[in-house]
């Protein structure tokens, strides 16, 4: 006997079709916050000349790591602007940053959350999971629908591939505060605000900061998937570059963000060392 098949593709896009009938204000809404926030941070990086940059981010990996990274650091952006690559790895680095802004802001309250609750644990678990293991390409597809084309829909796709880290690690952090000392709080007459902000947090710090450091990373690896939607930045050079067989290319724009990757991971792992230190 032959079981029919469940309809499930066709709900889906019922749903889809029902969102954009009833919440098409607030996506343009949120179409124009984010698309603002990318271009405030694309304008204030492409306002300031390449070599203050290059030199500003060399020596906050000098104070922040070591003199060995700082070098690392001049030296690999003088090479992303020697390759004619600087104003797309800064529209790529926008648009990280407002994706990792965005998974900051709302993952550390829904992990927060998470950790005060177990029942909404048990619930958002299972979600994130999901989140994780779904194809970063799925995500394009309501995205677009919602967003149109553009770096939107894959600031949008970036935030749901990459938020799952710091609720993840925020949850775990606030968890792991020994007992004795929330005992003592409680025993002093804190409020449920004077623990999270005096004691739990600060605990809890370098925990969260290892998922933020997470969430950088992977809104990163959207880069190249994001460009596929309209995404200006240096994955449109390597998408480019795959569509049209060039290796060199593709070669080029993959070092850039080679070298971006780098610094962003270093940076915030030795924010993290720093924290726990």
């Amino acid at each position: 006997m032959n079981i029919p098949k469940l309809p499930l593709g066709d709900w889906i896009e019922a749903l889809e079709r029902w969102l954009e009938d009833h919440l098409d204000p607030l996506f343009d809404m949120i179409r124009f916050i984010i698309g603002s926030m990318t271009d405030a941070f694309y304008a204030g990086l492409a306002a300031v000349p390449a070599v203050v940059i290059m030199i500003l981010i060399s020596l906050i990996a000098w104070k922040i790591v070591n003199l060995r990274l700082a070098l690392f650091a001049f030296a690999g952006l003088a090479l992303i602007h020697n390759l004619n690559l600087w104003q797309p790895s800064m529209q790529s680095l926008a648009l990280v940053l407002t994706a990792s802004l965005l998974s900051i802001a709302l993952g550390i309250p829904i992990g927060i959350a998470c950790a005060r609750s177990n029942a909404l644990q048990h619930a958002v678990m299972p979600l994130l999971d999901f989140m994780q293991t779904m194809p970063a390409f799925v995500y394009l597809l309501p995205a677009v629908s919602f967003f149109s084309l553009g770096v939107v829909p894959g600031v949008i796709a970036s935030v749901i591939f990459a938020i799952p880290p710091t609720i993840r690690l925020t949850n775990l952090g606030i968890r792991q505060v020994p007992q004795d000392l929330v005992e003592a709080a409680d025993a002093f007459g804190s409020t449920p605000l004077q623990k999270l902000v005096k004691l739990q947090m600060p605990i809890a710090l370098p925990t969260i900061m290892a998922g933020i450091n997470q969430t950088i990373m992977l809104s990163l690896s959207m880069v190249v998937i994001a460009s596929m939607i309209g995404a200006q930045g240096v994955g449109a050079y390597v998408y480019r570059a795959v569509t049209q067989a060039k290796t060199g290319v593709g070669f080029e724009a993959g070092i850039a963000i080679v070298i971006i990757a780098i610094l962003l991971d270093r940076l915030t792992q030795g924010a993290v060392k720093r924290k726990k230190s």
